[in-house]
Formats: structure tokens, C-alpha cells, sequence
């Protein structure tokens, strides 16, 4: 099983990117659960989103304590958190922007794509290029075809676009 913790603010889409990718395993056959931690979230106030993939029944429903992978999608939330709390030791940090950890890391500088592709900067879809490329966890055309579960028309086109750019402008750290 992969556990995978994405850590972002409010009205960044932290939330639908794993259940994109959750979306993106069960069309490969694999079982997935994606789900938030609510409390009282505003627009900017940080959030935490989890998901699961594996090859057999996922039983486990609390929160992910120890990921394998972790996503920041907002780096000021290292100032106010410590999104690095319970990651494997061999485990995975994919963050947007360039991010100096004591982990093996990948970056992609997601707000600035977003920008140039949405005109928002909202980084969620440029994260699920991201953690595809870093991790495996689902192909990226599996990744595409679920998106369009959750956006159409201009948006999907615009959003796929963004997945594609991030995912071949993800590099290691």
C-alpha cells in the first residue's frame, strides 16, 4: 500500500487532487480512498487531504500518520506546521517550489505554471503532475482521463495541460 498526505491552504484544490488520483487507481484496477481532514477551513487556512492505493481491499479509515509520500502544495506551511511529520524514512517530499529537506524531494514550481496556464493560482493540478511523475503511483494518462471525471470543456483542457507541463517540468532535488 502507498499513503500518501497532501498538505495545502484552502481554495488550492489540494482536496480534489487526491481524489483525481484515487479516481486515477481505480481505473487501473488498484482500490483507492482519498478523503479530507475538515475542521473550521477558509480560503487559506491549511488543510490536509489523504489517500491510499493499493492492490488489494484498503480497510484502514483513519488519517495517514506514516506516508510514504508527502505533498506540499505551499511551502509557508513549514513555517506553521511540520508537514514532514511522520514520513517513512525512505519516503518521498513532492512540494511546489524548490524545497531543501533532509528527504529525498521533487519540485515543480506550481503556482507559477498555474498562473501562466489558468491565470489562477490554484496548484492542484500541476501537484497531480507532479506526484505522478515522482512517484509511479498511477500512469499519466490514467491521471488525464480522470481528471476529466471532475472538470470539462475549457477547464479540462486547460487543467490536462497544466498536469502535462508539471509532470515533465518535475525534477529532484
Amino acid at each position: 500500500m502507498i499513503e500518501i498526505r497532501f498538505h495545502g491552504r484552502g481554495g488550492q484544490g489540494m482536496v480534489t487532487a487526491s481524489q483525481v488520483l484515487a479516481t486515477a487507481a481505480i481505473m487501473e484496477g488498484k482500490y483507492a480512498q482519498a478523503f479530507p481532514e475538515f475542521g473550521p477551513e477558509r480560503r487559506g487556512a491549511p488543510v490536509k487531504a489523504y489517500l491510499r492505493i493499493d492492490d488489494k481491499p484498503i480497510y484502514k479509515r483513519e488519517p495517514v500518520v506514516e506516508p510514504d509520500v508527502v505533498v506540499v502544495g505551499d511551502q509557508s506551511l513549514f513555517v506553521s506546521e511540520n508537514p514532514l511529520e511522520g514520513l517513512k524514512q525512505n519516503g518521498i517530499l513532492v512540494v511546489n517550489g524548490a524545497y531543501k529537506a533532509p528527504v529525498k524531494t521533487y519540485y515543480v514550481d506550481a503556482t507559477s505554471l498555474a498562473l501562466k496556464v489558468l491565470g489562477k493560482a490554484i496548484v492542484n493540478t500541476a501537484m497531480i503532475g507532479a506526484v505522478v511523475k515522482a512517484t509511479g503511483v498511477v500512469r499519466l494518462e490514467t491521471a488525464l482521463a480522470a481528471l476529466g471525471k471532475y472538470f470539462s470543456g475549457k477547464i479540462y483542457e486547460l487543467n490536462a495541460q497544466l498536469v502535462k507541463i508539471a509532470f515533465d517540468q518535475t525534477k529532484e532535488l
